[in-house]
């Protein structure tokens, strides 16, 4: 096998591997990876089309990929809606997402909504980013019980928008957010939002 060969194939399985990505910024990413792949492949061989074809996939990619990274911290990208944890739709979507809620959530489960007092939902246009439910701790503090992410949007920060200074917590007269005791691999994620290690929690402050 020549090296031009390692080249075709290797982008065809690139582009086959884009594909199973659940993360969108990923997808996009090895996407126009295997589309340069591709391109240089093809232009070696003289197949002009597939060329035409990878060059366009390459660029539409590009624009995409700047696009999502311009919009991951910009306010106009994603907005925070205000839940009952009693309501039908939130509990629909505590259901539909059980087991991946579990899956960095151990030992939660859509009924411990119940036990929250309130909840926001991320949306981007009409479409779910993410959740967080939390309850009343004291002292002007929140406790977070749950923060959960779709997979798809797990290469941004969407629980940015529900965290900031001047944001939902903070309406609400909060001036400390403890972060969820249950939550996995977590640490990088809640930095990236602004909490800080207090002990042995994680606190957000908002004063």
């Amino acid at each position: 096998m020549t090296a031009l060969d390692v080249l075709g194939w290797g982008g065809s399985a690139l582009l086959v591997y884009s594909l199973l990505q659940t993360r969108i910024l990923r997808l996009r990413l090895f996407n126009c990876l295997a589309s340069v792949l591709l391109v240089i492949f093809n232009a070696a061989i003289a197949v002009w089309p597939m060329v035409g074809l990878n060059v366009a996939l390459t660029v539409i990619n590009g624009f995409y990929i700047v696009r999502l990274l311009r919009g991951r911290h910009d306010p106009r990208t994603y907005e925070v809606v205000a839940v009952q944890p009693t309501e039908g739709f939130l509990r629909h979507l505590l259901h539909s997402f059980e087991t991946d809620i579990r899956r960095f959530n151990p030992g939660f489960a859509p009924s411990e909504a119940n036990e929250t007092e309130f909840g926001f939902v991320i949306l981007t246009g009409a479409e779910m980013v993410g959740v967080v439910l939390a309850r009343d701790a004291g002292g002007g503090s929140a406790q977070v019980d749950l923060d959960y992410v779709l997979p798809k949007y797990r290469d941004f920060c969407p629980g940015e928008f529900v965290y900031r200074r001047g944001g939902p917590f903070t309406a609400r007269g909060y001036r400390q957010v403890i972060a969820p005791p249950r939550m996995l691999s977590a640490e990088d994620y809640m930095r990236k939002v602004g909490f800080r290690s207090k002990g042995d929690a994680m606190v957000l402050d908002l004063a």
